[in-house]
């Protein structure tokens, strides 16, 4: 695995945030804060999963594809930090509440302006991560993108707690009357050789790459992405897209590749496309997020 220096990333982006939007108004300042609380990391090793916070793995992009997911969290559910050694034997260690389904606290830190804490209902842990040779880790958040790959045989599904935080997220804006699925969800190495080998046959390589990842390129492969709804454009302005792009954060979700920010990500404005990152992060302003753990893109491989 590689590591890459958090203090570097920090030390740099104190000198450059000054002029960066926010998410919306509540987001928190300068560098991911810590809870009251210490949230357990989960790890797996080999072929399933591990958690070391501040590793670097070398990750790929991949893109949608919905797999059955083996583990159900609910919202009522405790999911457990486990770590799964390469011989497949898993142990656990520590709890992590998966979280109320009231909406009470959520309504209770938008109207403060403030991120839960670690043991607030309405809090939303960390993903799994994957102690895996080839799958990149930017101060424990796992990249893929033009720059990092996952390998073509790293098929993890969806992850169980993005699984739920969707859910519980999906819950709360149909109380607000809106209507928001899943469309896609995760998606392995070769469905999204497929996706991508399509659009390429349609609209060759270069238009391709403005909104499809290479195989193993793909955000989709990482188990930690979904697409809502319609996945184009049609999706933008809709009371949807206007309510996911102020609200995914307070379920863990960033929106992945905003507006103006397509110099950064490479890829064209998704208002549909959500990544799971857990409240730590998801918190943070645009431009917070996208200078401590996205900025690492190049051209197309």
């Amino acid at each position: 695995m590689k590591r890459i220096s958090k203090l570097t990333l920090l030390l740099m982006a104190a000198a450059s945030l000054t002029a960066c939007g926010r998410v919306v108004s509540n987001s928190a300042p300068a560098a991911p804060k810590q809870p009251a609380l210490t949230a357990p990391t989960t790890t797996v090793s080999g072929t399933t999963e591990q958690t070391t916070a501040e590793d670097t793995t070398t990750t790929a992009d991949n893109e949608n594809s919905s797999e059955a997911v083996t583990t159900t969290v609910t919202d009522s559910e405790t999911a457990e930090n486990s770590t799964v050694s390469e011989n497949g034997t898993a142990s656990n260690s520590g709890s992590v509440s998966a979280g109320g389904n009231s909406a009470a606290p959520t309504a209770q830190h938008r109207a403060a302006g403030t991120a839960p804490s670690y043991g607030d209902a309405d809090y939303a842990p960390a993903p799994v991560q994957y102690d895996i040779p080839g799958i990149t880790y930017i101060n424990g958040v796992l990249i893929a993108n033009k720059s990092y790959s996952l390998p073509a045989d790293f098929n993890p599904g969806l992850d169980p707690t993005c699984q739920a935080q969707f859910n519980k997220l999906q819950s709360a804006a149909a109380q607000e009357g809106l209507n928001i699925w899943l469309a896609s969800g995760f998606r392995s190495y070769d469905y999204q050789d497929q996706i991508y080998n399509n659009y390429v046959a349609r609209d060759g390589q270069a238009a391709a790459d403005t909104y499809s990842a290479r195989p193993g390129y793909s955000e989709h492969q990482s188990g930690l992405a979904i697409d809502v709804n319609q996945i184009d454009d049609s999706f933008i302005g809709t009371p949807e897209a206007i309510w996911l792009e102020n609200h995914c954060h307070e379920f863990g979700f960033i929106l992945r590749y905003p507006q103006g920010k397509q110099s950064i990500t490479g890829y064209q404005y998704e208002s549909w496309h959500i990544r799971y990152v857990g409240t730590d992060i998801s918190y943070l302003s645009v431009c917070q997020i996208h200078f401590l753990y996205y900025r690492h893109i190049t051209a197309p491989p």
